[in-house]
Protein backbone atom coordinates (compact mmCIF):
# COMPACT_ATOMS: atom_id res chain seq x y z
CA UNK A 1 0.00 0.00 0.00
CA UNK A 2 1.05 3.50 -1.18
CA UNK A 3 2.77 5.37 2.11
CA UNK A 4 1.01 8.31 1.54
CA UNK A 5 -2.47 6.69 1.73
CA UNK A 6 -1.70 4.99 5.09
CA UNK A 7 -0.32 8.26 6.19
CA UNK A 8 -3.92 9.64 4.83
CA UNK A 9 -5.69 6.84 6.71
CA UNK A 10 -3.87 7.16 10.09
CA UNK A 11 -5.03 10.78 10.19
CA UNK A 12 -8.83 9.92 8.92
CA UNK A 13 -8.87 7.11 11.80
CA UNK A 14 -7.48 8.98 14.39
CA UNK A 15 -9.63 12.29 13.49
CA UNK A 16 -13.06 9.77 13.65
CA UNK A 17 -11.91 8.22 16.93
CA UNK A 18 -11.44 11.84 18.83
CA UNK A 19 -14.87 12.66 17.66
CA UNK A 20 -16.30 9.12 19.30
CA UNK A 21 -14.58 9.74 22.42
CA UNK A 22 -15.32 13.32 22.34
CA UNK A 23 -19.39 12.10 22.71
CA UNK A 24 -18.49 9.21 25.39
CA UNK A 25 -16.96 11.46 27.42
CA UNK A 26 -20.07 13.05 28.88
CA UNK A 27 -20.75 9.85 30.54
CA UNK A 28 -18.10 9.17 33.17
CA UNK A 29 -19.38 11.77 35.27
CA UNK A 30 -16.00 12.14 36.77
CA UNK A 31 -14.06 12.60 33.42
CA UNK A 32 -16.89 14.92 32.27
CA UNK A 33 -16.09 17.11 35.05
CA UNK A 34 -12.95 17.84 34.10
CA UNK A 35 -13.44 17.72 30.50
CA UNK A 36 -16.12 20.58 31.02
CA UNK A 37 -14.16 22.81 32.91
CA UNK A 38 -11.45 22.60 29.78
CA UNK A 39 -13.38 22.23 26.83
CA UNK A 40 -13.29 26.37 26.17
CA UNK A 41 -9.63 26.09 26.68
CA UNK A 42 -9.27 23.21 23.61
CA UNK A 43 -11.47 24.93 22.19
CA UNK A 44 -9.59 28.66 22.09
CA UNK A 45 -6.51 26.80 21.29
CA UNK A 46 -8.07 24.61 18.47
CA UNK A 47 -9.16 28.21 16.95
CA UNK A 48 -6.04 29.53 17.22
CA UNK A 49 -4.19 26.73 15.69
CA UNK A 50 -6.51 26.57 12.29
CA UNK A 51 -6.56 29.96 11.89
CA UNK A 52 -2.52 30.11 11.92
CA UNK A 53 -2.56 27.12 10.03
CA UNK A 54 -4.89 28.23 7.29
CA UNK A 55 -3.59 32.01 6.90
CA UNK A 56 -0.18 30.97 6.98
CA UNK A 57 0.37 27.61 5.25
CA UNK A 58 -2.71 26.88 3.23
CA UNK A 59 -3.52 30.59 1.36
CA UNK A 60 0.03 30.79 0.58
CA UNK A 61 -0.19 26.86 -1.29
CA UNK A 62 -3.39 28.31 -2.61
CA UNK A 63 -2.18 31.30 -4.24
CA UNK A 64 1.27 29.60 -5.04
CA UNK A 65 -0.89 26.77 -7.16
CA UNK A 66 -3.34 29.42 -8.83
CA UNK A 67 -0.47 31.34 -9.79
CA UNK A 68 1.31 28.03 -11.34
CA UNK A 69 -1.64 27.35 -12.84
CA UNK A 70 -2.95 30.21 -15.16
CA UNK A 71 -0.84 30.60 -18.81
CA UNK A 72 1.12 33.59 -17.12
CA UNK A 73 1.84 34.55 -13.65
CA UNK A 74 -0.53 37.22 -12.84
CA UNK A 75 -2.47 38.04 -10.15
CA UNK A 76 -5.85 37.84 -11.72
CA UNK A 77 -5.68 34.33 -11.66
CA UNK A 78 -6.43 34.44 -8.19
CA UNK A 79 -9.95 35.52 -7.96
CA UNK A 80 -11.04 32.35 -9.08
CA UNK A 81 -9.40 30.52 -5.68
CA UNK A 82 -10.47 33.45 -3.82
CA UNK A 83 -14.04 32.95 -4.93
CA UNK A 84 -13.82 29.43 -4.22
CA UNK A 85 -12.75 29.78 -0.49
CA UNK A 86 -15.62 31.99 -0.23
CA UNK A 87 -18.33 29.48 -1.52
CA UNK A 88 -16.38 26.90 1.25
CA UNK A 89 -17.06 29.58 3.64
CA UNK A 90 -20.29 29.79 2.82
CA UNK A 91 -21.53 26.90 1.91
CA UNK A 92 -20.46 26.13 5.50
CA UNK A 93 -22.60 29.07 6.91
CA UNK A 94 -25.61 27.34 4.52
CA UNK A 95 -25.64 23.75 6.13
CA UNK A 96 -24.81 24.35 9.58
CA UNK A 97 -27.08 27.80 10.24
CA UNK A 98 -29.38 27.16 7.44
CA UNK A 99 -30.28 23.43 7.10
CA UNK A 100 -29.26 23.10 10.41
CA UNK A 101 -30.23 25.78 12.72
CA UNK A 102 -29.75 23.95 15.90
CA UNK A 103 -26.10 23.30 15.13
CA UNK A 104 -23.66 25.27 17.78
CA UNK A 105 -20.11 23.92 18.71
CA UNK A 106 -19.68 24.22 22.18
CA UNK A 107 -21.31 22.65 25.50
CA UNK A 108 -24.69 24.12 24.17
CA UNK A 109 -27.44 21.49 25.12
CA UNK A 110 -28.16 20.44 28.52
CA UNK A 111 -30.58 17.57 29.77
CA UNK A 112 -32.88 20.36 31.15
CA UNK A 113 -33.05 22.37 27.62
CA UNK A 114 -34.88 19.22 25.24
CA UNK A 115 -34.87 19.71 21.69
CA UNK A 116 -36.78 17.55 19.30
CA UNK A 117 -35.04 14.32 17.63
CA UNK A 118 -35.37 15.89 14.05
CA UNK A 119 -33.75 19.10 15.37
CA UNK A 120 -30.54 17.02 16.76
CA UNK A 121 -30.00 15.03 13.77
CA UNK A 122 -31.04 17.53 11.21
CA UNK A 123 -28.25 19.82 13.13
CA UNK A 124 -25.46 16.59 12.73
CA UNK A 125 -26.72 16.31 8.84
CA UNK A 126 -25.42 19.78 8.38
CA UNK A 127 -22.39 18.95 10.50
CA UNK A 128 -21.76 16.06 8.05
CA UNK A 129 -20.50 18.97 5.40
CA UNK A 130 -18.14 20.26 7.64
CA UNK A 131 -16.66 16.95 8.91
CA UNK A 132 -16.43 16.14 4.96
CA UNK A 133 -14.06 18.80 4.05
CA UNK A 134 -12.33 18.13 7.05
CA UNK A 135 -10.67 14.96 5.36
CA UNK A 136 -10.69 17.11 2.40
CA UNK A 137 -8.75 19.42 3.95
CA UNK A 138 -6.22 17.27 5.49
CA UNK A 139 -6.07 14.70 1.79
CA UNK A 140 -5.58 17.96 -0.11
CA UNK A 141 -2.93 19.79 2.08
CA UNK A 142 -1.20 16.46 2.20
CA UNK A 143 -0.93 16.12 -1.71
CA UNK A 144 0.51 19.81 -1.48
CA UNK A 145 3.29 19.30 1.06
CA UNK A 146 3.41 16.11 3.44
CA UNK A 147 4.14 19.21 6.42
CA UNK A 148 0.79 20.97 5.28
CA UNK A 149 -0.97 17.82 5.41
CA UNK A 150 0.39 17.43 9.31
CA UNK A 151 -0.51 21.05 10.49
CA UNK A 152 -3.90 20.74 9.13
CA UNK A 153 -4.51 17.35 10.74
CA UNK A 154 -3.36 18.94 13.94
CA UNK A 155 -5.99 21.42 13.38
CA UNK A 156 -8.55 19.31 12.61
CA UNK A 157 -8.16 17.05 15.72
CA UNK A 158 -8.28 19.77 18.23
CA UNK A 159 -11.78 20.66 17.33
CA UNK A 160 -12.60 17.02 17.11
CA UNK A 161 -13.34 16.44 20.72
CA UNK A 162 -15.43 19.64 21.41
CA UNK A 163 -17.25 18.60 18.14
CA UNK A 164 -18.12 14.68 18.95
CA UNK A 165 -19.34 16.30 22.94
CA UNK A 166 -21.63 18.73 21.13
CA UNK A 167 -22.93 15.77 18.93
CA UNK A 168 -23.44 13.56 22.10
CA UNK A 169 -25.19 16.40 23.94
CA UNK A 170 -27.61 17.18 21.17
CA UNK A 171 -28.67 13.31 20.74
CA UNK A 172 -28.68 13.19 24.75
CA UNK A 173 -31.18 16.35 24.82
CA UNK A 174 -33.08 14.62 22.12
CA UNK A 175 -33.94 11.74 24.95
CA UNK A 176 -31.42 9.25 23.49
CA UNK A 177 -28.86 7.60 25.21
CA UNK A 178 -25.12 5.79 24.80
CA UNK A 179 -26.24 3.91 21.87
CA UNK A 180 -27.37 6.47 19.83
CA UNK A 181 -24.64 8.81 20.78
CA UNK A 182 -21.88 6.40 19.50
CA UNK A 183 -23.79 6.04 16.31
CA UNK A 184 -24.07 9.40 15.72
CA UNK A 185 -20.61 10.05 16.26
CA UNK A 186 -19.59 7.58 14.80
CA UNK A 187 -20.89 8.52 12.01
CA UNK A 188 -19.31 11.80 11.64
CA UNK A 189 -16.10 10.60 12.31
CA UNK A 190 -16.37 8.12 9.22
CA UNK A 191 -17.25 11.43 7.03
CA UNK A 192 -13.93 13.03 8.20
CA UNK A 193 -12.29 9.38 7.31
CA UNK A 194 -14.74 9.45 3.58
CA UNK A 195 -13.73 12.56 2.93
CA UNK A 196 -9.77 11.69 3.05
CA UNK A 197 -10.25 8.82 0.84
CA UNK A 198 -12.51 10.42 -1.64
CA UNK A 199 -10.24 13.40 -2.49
CA UNK A 200 -7.41 11.06 -2.25
CA UNK A 201 -8.49 8.67 -5.07
CA UNK A 202 -10.01 11.49 -7.01
CA UNK A 203 -7.07 13.82 -6.70
CA UNK A 204 -5.07 10.82 -7.83
CA UNK A 205 -7.08 10.97 -10.95
CA UNK A 206 -6.77 14.29 -11.51
CA UNK A 207 -4.22 16.66 -11.28
CA UNK A 208 -5.47 19.61 -10.74
CA UNK A 209 -7.88 18.93 -8.52
CA UNK A 210 -6.53 19.82 -5.36
CA UNK A 211 -6.21 23.50 -7.30
CA UNK A 212 -10.21 23.86 -6.50
CA UNK A 213 -10.40 21.71 -3.30
CA UNK A 214 -7.81 23.28 -1.23
CA UNK A 215 -9.50 26.70 -1.61
CA UNK A 216 -13.09 25.58 -0.33
CA UNK A 217 -11.33 23.70 2.05
CA UNK A 218 -9.25 26.64 3.36
CA UNK A 219 -12.89 28.69 3.30
CA UNK A 220 -14.74 25.91 5.54
CA UNK A 221 -11.31 26.01 8.02
CA UNK A 222 -11.56 29.51 8.58
CA UNK A 223 -15.51 29.11 8.70
CA UNK A 224 -15.17 26.82 11.41
CA UNK A 225 -12.08 28.40 13.04
CA UNK A 226 -13.42 32.33 13.04
CA UNK A 227 -17.60 31.72 12.95
CA UNK A 228 -18.02 29.10 15.11
CA UNK A 229 -14.96 28.21 17.76
CA UNK A 230 -13.85 32.27 18.59
CA UNK A 231 -17.71 33.36 19.29
CA UNK A 232 -17.61 30.04 21.78
CA UNK A 233 -14.62 31.47 23.28
CA UNK A 234 -15.64 34.84 23.63
CA UNK A 235 -18.85 33.57 24.88
CA UNK A 236 -17.19 31.53 27.35
CA UNK A 237 -14.12 33.71 28.13
CA UNK A 238 -16.05 36.26 30.02
CA UNK A 239 -13.76 38.40 31.82
CA UNK A 240 -11.36 35.30 32.20
CA UNK A 241 -8.64 36.56 30.14
CA UNK A 242 -7.07 33.39 30.01
CA UNK A 243 -9.15 31.59 27.59
CA UNK A 244 -8.96 34.63 25.11
CA UNK A 245 -4.93 34.33 26.07
CA UNK A 246 -5.31 30.33 24.62
CA UNK A 247 -6.46 31.42 21.44
CA UNK A 248 -2.97 33.04 20.97
CA UNK A 249 -1.20 29.71 22.60
CA UNK A 250 -2.79 27.84 19.66
CA UNK A 251 -1.35 30.19 17.36
CA UNK A 252 2.20 29.87 18.66
CA UNK A 253 1.58 26.06 19.23
CA UNK A 254 1.16 26.26 15.30
CA UNK A 255 4.48 27.98 14.84
CA UNK A 256 6.61 25.75 17.06
CA UNK A 257 4.82 22.56 15.30
CA UNK A 258 5.48 24.77 12.10
CA UNK A 259 9.34 25.20 12.80
CA UNK A 260 10.02 21.77 14.01
CA UNK A 261 8.41 19.95 10.95
CA UNK A 262 10.25 22.09 8.49
CA UNK A 263 13.46 21.77 10.57
CA UNK A 264 13.49 17.85 10.88
CA UNK A 265 11.05 16.68 7.61
CA UNK A 266 13.59 18.08 4.77
CA UNK A 267 12.44 18.77 1.47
Amino acid sequence: MDTGLVQLLVFGIVAALANVLGGLILFPVGVQKIYKKSLKYILALGAGFMLAVSFVDVLPEVVELWLKKGDSVSSENLIYPMILLLGGYLLTQFFEHTVAPHFHLGEEVQADHLISTRSAYTAIGGLLIHTFFDGVSISAAAQVDYRVGILVFIAVFLHKFPEGFTIASMVLAAGKGRKEVLAATSLVGLTTLLGVLVFYFVGANGGLTVAYALPVACGVTIYVAASDLIPEVNHHGGKRPLVSLSVFAGVALFFLVHSILHSVLEE
